[in-house]
């Protein structure tokens, strides 16, 4: 797991890589889906959800890049402190795991698809006969 601290002049700086990172550091880590955790240099207290929030806020207010919808997040603001307030976070939780899988078995097919294509097929045999074009013009010297 990858621990960055958080110092009071809120700069992020990476304890396993010893350097300063950005939130776009942070969203590379999200994105290949690398663990890490985020603590207050004095406190030591977990602060990872405010920076994440913060992340979340920053992308928000970018239009073309927004996910959250006033009337999704009117929505979800009526279910805090409400009895389905777990249920909700649990729903959520889940609802995005599976969207995620199913993206990558997407994916999967896809690029299935595309190696299995003609064009795929034909380009896998140029490329082994490249690798043994090479291989016989370094035996050769």
């Amino acid at each position: 797991m990858i621990l960055i601290k958080k110092y009071p002049n809120r700069r992020l700086y990476d304890t396993t890589k010893s350097q300063y990172v950005n939130l776009e550091f942070i969203k590379t880590l999200i994105n290949e889906r690398d663990e890490f955790k985020i603590i207050d240099s004095k406190s030591e207290a977990d602060i990872t959800k405010s920076v994440l929030l913060q992340i979340i806020s920053e992308s928000e207010t970018d239009e073309t890049q927004s996910l959250l919808t006033d009337v999704l997040l009117k929505q979800l603001i009526r279910f805090y402190d409400s009895d389905m307030q777990v249920f909700v976070r649990q729903y959520l939780e889940q609802s995005i795991l599976q969207f995620i899988d199913q993206q990558d078995k997407m994916q999967g097919m896809m690029k299935n698809m595309v190696d299995n294509s003609p064009i795929g097929l034909f380009t896998k045999m140029m490329e082994k006969n490249m690798e043994a074009w090479q291989y016989d013009k370094s035996r050769k010297k």
